[in-house]
């Protein structure tokens, strides 16, 4: 009984204030999803499945998945590369190892609001003076407008960039705790047995032995990239290109159009099936 009440007297204010403050929104959200909730979190009108009807043929919402798509298929991919390349190359130095970690994980600490804007204004602003044309300049090609509607879209490279600074150190401080968890008699069984230090050993050792790890990379990934919002609101708006779903439902649901809580919930919920989804089925897929 005392651990008991040990227990809860720690647990508790936790676990009171995750269901008051998550648990309890996330539920009357998919309430709302079930009515006409417009300008109003308390509706009397019920529409049934209406609201997630109109979300699966509304064409802004499935360009906005489509959006997440393209943008998953470059930040996931070049993420993960990237950060296995640089835990491997940061895993086996013999010195500042632990400077070097710092180094590349600082970004992730910055705010993304904070970085969007430094990318928009500084980087990548459009004029002859940003940093990016100042560079192009240098090479005798024009100024390039980063972040409007052109052909062609630069502003994906500008998008990329950002989320790859924001969170690479994370992923490679993921990486770096599971090589630290690889045996070493494993390698010196390798070398014992004639294997070559460098392709034969990350092939046939380190990447396996990287598997738990590769998986939650991955699934933490794609996730992020579903949740993608402040690079996007801060750097594009609310136009009519890259937009991601998150940008779409904060204006349906808190646009200056009218507060649709109806439609914004039911995009909301069918964001958050399709997210649970993708992560059983590529549990499924890396466990086999």
């Amino acid at each position: 009984m005392r651990h008991a009440r040990a227990f809860w007297l720690f647990v508790g204010p936790f676990a009171l204030g995750l269901a008051v403050f998550v648990y309890l929104p996330i539920g009357w959200s998919v309430l709302l999803s079930f009515f006409d909730a417009r300008n109003t979190v308390t509706p009397s009108t019920f529409v049934g499945f209406d609201n997630y009807a109109d979300m699966l043929t509304d064409g802004p919402f499935l360009r906005s998945l489509g959006t997440f798509s393209l943008f998953a298929l470059f930040v996931v991919p070049l993420t993960f590369v990237l950060s296995l390349a640089l835990a491997l190359l940061v895993n086996g130095i013999r010195f500042m190892r632990a400077f070097f970690r710092s180094v590349f994980f600082l970004p992730f600490a910055c705010s993304y609001v904070v970085a969007s804007l430094v990318w928009k204004l500084s980087i990548f602003n459009g004029v002859r003076f940003g940093l990016a044309n100042t560079v192009l300049a240098w090479f005798g090609a024009d100024p390039v407008a980063w972040t409007v509607s052109t052909s062609p879209p630069w502003y994906w490279l500008v998008l990329v960039t950002l989320r790859l600074w924001l969170q690479l150190g994370f992923y490679l401080l993921l990486f770096i705790a599971g090589l630290q968890r690889i045996p070493q008699v494993l390698y010196e069984a390798a070398w014992v047995d004639g294997a070559r230090p460098g392709w034969q050993t990350l092939r046939f050792i380190t990447l396996p032995q990287l598997r738990t790890t590769s998986v939650a990379v991955l699934l933490l990934l794609l996730i992020g990239a579903y949740q993608a919002f402040d690079e996007f609101y801060n750097v594009l708006g609310n136009g009519p290109f890259g937009r991601p779903p998150l940008v779409y439902l904060y204006y349906t649901a808190l646009g200056s159009g009218g507060q649709d809580f109806g439609h914004g919930t039911a995009g909301a919920v069918i964001l958050s099936l399709l997210i649970a989804g993708v992560t059983l089925a590529q549990g499924r897929v890396f466990t086999r």
